[in-house]
């Protein structure tokens, strides 16, 4: 999840532009990690130090561990060590915003450095997701939109991001969530979670970002805005509002129900209390994931 919190980041911080962005994100399962990328990530080498060794690499025929360890900047068990890591695959991003000349090796060791302060996370190795790391940086999104950070609220969040992760596609970014007192409707699939702690979550978006989203879900091609977009719409809200009080059952023995969704298509949405925006950009548009506490 890490690829989508530093896709918000590049995004928030002006550094690419959400073409530039998904172009690279889209080439992530096709992306071979570079021995260049992994030293400059385990902090074994420098990006001057891997930009030489690149520039030697176009004028001799050989491999980039062997020069790198001719110059000395590593050693053959640090070479071999390197090749059998797992990349996370923020780091993957990275490689391929540098390779399209979006910035060098040099910025992206300082983006990562600076990303690592500014988020207060100092451990990115994720060889194994570090479910805390996680809750932090969602916490953030939180405190962004001016609201308190609970626990309940942040789970919720968090498994909607591993939620759009694994049914939908992982090529999104988060943007900048914003506090509303109403949201016009465009169209949208809405559903209420009553209980000790209510929610009300609507997903908004355009018709023909719906016909995307739902053929993404429903590993179906739609080829028109119909009853079975909305159907799939309304599965996944379910499905992940279902996931979501199962969770919430079992780590705080609370009682909760779903009540069935509902399509709207005009209107404004009003919470009772606070209603945060979350949109969410994919390459084919922008979901708004408005959610009422």
């Amino acid at each position: 999840m890490y690829t989508q919190f530093l896709g918000n980041y590049l995004l928030q911080k002006g550094i690419v532009s959400q073409e530039q962005l998904f172009n690279a994100m889209s080439r992530l399962s096709h992306t071979h990690i570079k021995l260049g990328t992994i030293a400059i990530h385990e902090g074994l080498m420098t990006a001057k130090e891997v930009d030489e060794c690149l520039y030697v690499q176009t004028r001799e025929d050989k491999r980039f561990g062997e020069i790198a360890i001719e110059r000395g900047y590593l050693t053959d068990e640090q070479v071999n060590d390197l090749l059998s890591k797992q990349t996370p695959d923020y780091i993957l991003l990275g490689q391929n915003l540098v390779e399209d000349n979006v910035f060098s090796y040099e910025e992206l060791e300082r983006i990562l450095f600076d990303y690592r302060n500014e988020t207060e996370l100092y451990d990115l190795s994720l060889d194994v997701e570090n479910e805390e790391a996680v809750k932090a940086i969602i916490s953030k999104f939180f405190i962004l939109a001016e609201m308190p950070v609970e626990e309940t609220n942040v789970m919720y969040l968090e498994l909607m991001f591993n939620s759009l992760i694994r049914f939908v596609g992982e090529d999104f970014s988060p943007l900048t969530p914003m506090v509303l007192d109403e949201f016009p409707v465009t169209f949208g699939v809405s559903q209420a979670i009553r209980g000790n702690h209510e929610y009300l979550t609507h997903i908004d978006c355009d018709r023909d970002t719906a016909i995307e989203f739902a053929s993404r879900y429903a590993k179906e091609e739609f080829f028109e805005f119909d009853e079975y977009v909305i159907a799939a719409l309304e599965d996944f809200l379910n499905l992940h509002n279902g996931l979501f009080i199962v969770n919430v059952s079992n780590t705080h023995s609370k009682d909760i129900s779903l009540a069935p969704p509902e399509v709207t298509t005009d209107g404004v949405i009003y919470g009772a209390n606070k209603c945060v925006d979350f949109p969410v950009a994919y390459p084919f548009g922008t979901i708004h994931l408005i959610i009422c506490f």
